[in-house]
């Protein structure tokens, strides 16, 4: 730097409309500069500043200088910018917020003070929330978080982004969770500096970038520092060449699809030995593979932009993070290209006003990184959040609702710490809810409900993704059943819904209180069991069961019942009985039925009806013919009218006067004798006799057609005479007393047969 007029000449002035003031005049002027800035990180610069020489005031008042009326507004370094030549602006501006300010010393009758100057962006490290942020990209929530500090920032990329279904930031400061969204994206950030205020800049690549604006500090010759040379230049200039990963491979799992293969895998070796290590990261935070694919080649391409960078330093005065230069005239021919300032120390101090003791000095120390390549920034220094352990939210949903799920089974929370919480369908990403069993279409599952308190944890720890692990009852949710009176009872008691109050549930309770064991199961509408195999029931004592309305069995084979003592069927109206093929009932000792009215018995073939085994009495029916049989006695009812009787010894009584026995033919055991006996034909009866003639007093007497008894007499008569001389012996005496008895009736007169009636009839 050249020695003179031009040192002597104020290269550093500050301008702040706070600037505290001692008479008419400024009361601090910047004496020296010294600070850092680099991309994706926050500048600080501190200023060492003078109380002016001059008189008017003491030590004193230099040392009481109203510094703090300066933290927290804009302050501005201004550089002057004639070393090198050129065109452009002829000063370089660094501005920023006053972040801290003291007094250091008094020195020469002059006050010395110092202040730090940052961007308007560390703000942002002072404060910090909880906040989700859903369906957003990561400009999006940028946007939104650096909105409300109404300072001027420009999102200067040109790659898209995908939205997110679910963002948190969790207990970051807004600076930490911006710089941790910026860095995973492959974005960055710079600052453009303006006379009184300065700019954030979000890029994405290299051609975001422009050179200085004044052409002087576009390109950059290179001396080395024993090199006599009046103008700025870089007198150290370092290439590095760097080992790095060539491969990294991130994958991550998607539940939607459990099968699918998200792994992603970026390839960019350098040129070097040793360059085809790989990188693994899991979970890649990602469920597409797009996405995945672009996360994975941001990390790869930050790794490579490790690989080549250069250090350089020189008495240059804007030299600026996030500007392009060129450097030329380096012994390494390969360094002679344009580069990317990543990041710079300067350090400048100005001369004194009185006197020489405090000699100008300028040097910058930087960083580059070829223009050619891809810049992204290393991982910020504060890691990602993760939760320390499990924590409780309430279930949340629409108006009005009880239950909101998808077809997932999944709720939407409210977290406690979430204080912007709309409490409703829109509170979180929907939350996955784990269950006892979950299998294909089988498992155990049972939805948390809008306003009951869950159990959340977070896969990996990531506040991104939480998950319900269980649930917990509070003093709104209480248990449903009186504690700790009923500490010995267990069970399930739901709610119905919509709409179900404390007495709309179905319910299935253990109690395990000694001697009051009991298991109750509630259905508050329907009950279906359904078992496709075997079922059992054993009790040990009694079994009570009221149906209020109607209890339909339907068994597709055989159904036994077993009784030990007693049963009795109570039936207030009907009673249906339905039996597709055979009945069978056994009483073991006695049957009673009583009908109060009227009983009827159908059947359709055949009935029988048997008292005392075999040898005792039966009755058989069926569409022709009924039997009745006791022992070797039987009486058969035909449907073609016939009747027969068998047995030993049969007797006819009559209470009354009259038998009376009516047919074509009359036999008489006709088996009896060596041969079957035919009947005769009878004539067929004459013309009823005339009223008053003896066979027409004998049918009135008799209560038939006389010519009909007189035709059944002869038929009887010729019935005995077979007998009589078929056989003899008792039977032969019978036939001869009836054929007596008919020649007598009809030989003798009426008169003769109506005296000797009561003696010759039986």
């Amino acid at each position: 730097m050249p020695v003179g007029a031009a040192q002597l000449a104020r290269v550093l002035t500050a301008s702040s409309s706070a600037m505290p003031t001692l008479g008419n005049a400024p009361a601090l002027e910047p004496i020296a500069i010294a600070g850092d800035e680099g991309l994706s990180s926050l500048f600080r610069y501190t200023l060492t500043l003078a109380t002016p020489e001059q008189q008017g005031y003491n030590e004193r008042q230099a040392a009481n200088v109203a510094v703090k009326q300066l933290v927290g507004e804009m302050m501005s370094a201004h550089i002057v910018l004639d070393g090198r030549p050129g065109s452009g602006p002829q000063q370089r501006h660094i501005s920023g917020l006053v972040t801290r300010v003291r007094f250091l010393r008094l020195e020469n009758r002059r006050a010395l003070y110092e202040a730090v100057i940052e961007p308007w962006l560390t703000l942002a490290t002072r404060t910090s929330d909880y906040r989700i942020f859903q369906n957003q990209n990561v400009l999006d929530i940028v946007k939104a978080v650096l909105g409300k500090y109404s300072l001027p920032f420009e999102i200067r990329t040109t790659h898209g982004y995908p939205p997110r279904e679910f963002q948190v930031q969790y207990g970051e400061s807004d600076y930490d969770f911006v710089a941790r969204l910026l860095h995973e994206w492959g974005l960055y950030y710079c600052f453009e500096h303006e006379e009184n205020s300065h700019k954030l800049v979000i890029v994405d690549e290299m051609a975001s970038h422009q050179p200085f604006a004044h052409e002087g500090y576009q390109t950059i010759p290179f001396h080395p520092a024993d090199a006599t040379v009046r103008e700025e230049r870089c007198d150290r200039f370092n290439a590095c060449e760097e080992l790095q990963s060539g491969r990294w491979v991130t994958d991550d799992f998607d539940f939607k699809r459990p099968r699918a293969e998200l792994q992603q895998i970026s390839t960019m070796p350098r040129k070097t030995a040793q360059n085809s290590w790989e990188r693994y990261g899991w979970p890649g935070d990602y469920v597409v593979e797009s996405e995945g694919e672009q996360l994975v080649r941001t990390r790869m391409e930050e790794a490579g932009s490790l690989g080549e960078l250069a250090t350089g330093s020189g008495n240059l005065r804007a030299v600026v993070p996030g500007c392009l230069v060129t450097l030329e005239r380096h012994p390494q021919n390969e360094s002679n290209r344009q580069y990317l300032v990543t990041h710079a120390h300067l350090l400048l101090q100005d001369v004194g006003d009185a006197s020489s003791q405090q000699e100008f000095e300028c040097r910058v120390d930087f960083d580059v990184i070829p223009a050619s390549k891809v810049f992204r920034a290393p991982a910020p220094p504060v890691p990602r959040p993760r939760t320390t352990g499990p924590q409780t939210a309430i279930v949340t949903g629409p108006a009005g609702r009880e239950i909101w799920t998808d077809e997932y089974g999944r709720v939407k929370l409210s977290f406690h710490w979430n204080r912007y919480c709309t409490k409703d369908e829109n509170s979180s990403c929907w939350v996955r809810v784990s269950s006892p069993w979950a299998g294909a279409n089988f498992g155990g599952i049972q939805i948390p409900r809008i306003g009951q308190e869950v159990i959340v944890d977070f896969e990996n720890g990531d506040p991104d993704r939480p998950i319900v692990t269980g649930r917990v009852y509070n003093a709104d949710n209480m248990p449903p059943w009186t504690l700790p009176d009923n500490a010995t009872q267990s069970g399930l008691l739901t709610r119905s819904s919509e709409g179900g109050s404390g007495a709309n549930a179905n319910a299935l309770r253990f109690e395990d209180k000694k001697g009051a064991e009991q298991v109750w199961l509630h259905a508050e509408r329907n009950q279906d069991i359904e078992v496709e195999h075997d079922e059992t029931h054993l009790v040990g004592r009694d079994r009570s069961k009221k149906v209020g309305r109607n209890q339909m069995a339907t068994i597709g084979m055989a159904y036994m019942h077993n009784v030990g003592l007693a049963k009795m069927v109570n039936i207030g109206l009907a009673y249906s009985f339905n039996v597709g093929m055979l009945r069978n009932t056994v009483v073991g000792m006695m049957d009673n039925t009583m009908v109060g009215k009227t009983k009827t018995t159908k059947v359709g073939e055949k009935y029988l009806l048997s008292v005392g085994g075999d040898k005792g009495s039966h009755i058989e029916m069926d569409g022709k013919t009924i039997s009745l049989r006791v022992g070797a006695s039987v009486v058969q009812l035909k449907a073609d009218g016939s009747i027969a009787v068998t047995g030993k010894k049969i007797n006819i009584t009559a209470q009354g006067d009259d038998v009376t026995v009516n047919g074509e033919h009359i036999w008489l055991n006709p088996m009896g004798g060596g041969a079957a006996l035919q009947p005769e034909a009878v004539p067929t009866a004459p013309p009823a006799e005339p009223p008053g003639s003896p066979l027409a007093s004998l049918g009135a007497l008799m209560g038939g057609n006389p010519a009909d008894l007189l035709g059944k007499a002869g038929q009887l008569a010729s019935i005995a005479q077979q007998v009589a001389g078929g056989g003899g012996g008792e039977a032969a005496g019978h036939a001869t007393q009836v054929l007596g008895t008919v020649t007598a009736a009809a030989s003798a007169g009426v008169g003769k047969l109506v005296a000797d009636k009561d003696g010759t009839r039986g």
